[in-house]
């Protein structure tokens, strides 16, 4: 009885895990929204990809 005993508390854990955590973050973005009235995590256009693509790192962090 003692070697089976964590597997019911294991198994909720697994199950019950992600299904909290997608129903907290869901509540947080919809806040978040609410809160701001736009999107919360918007992602950046491609635009913005090749402008970083194309960044030089050493003169930023100098500038900096």
């Amino acid at each position: 009885m003692t070697r089976w005993e964590p597997v019911p508390a294991t198994a909720f854990g697994t199950a019950g895990g992600p299904v909290l955590a997608g129903f907290l973050g869901r509540a947080l973005v919809r806040a978040l929204v609410r809160a701001t009235g736009t999107a919360a995590f918007s992602v950046p256009g491609p635009r913005s990809a090749r402008r970083a693509a194309r960044l030089d790192v050493l003169r930023a962090v100098a500038a900096e």
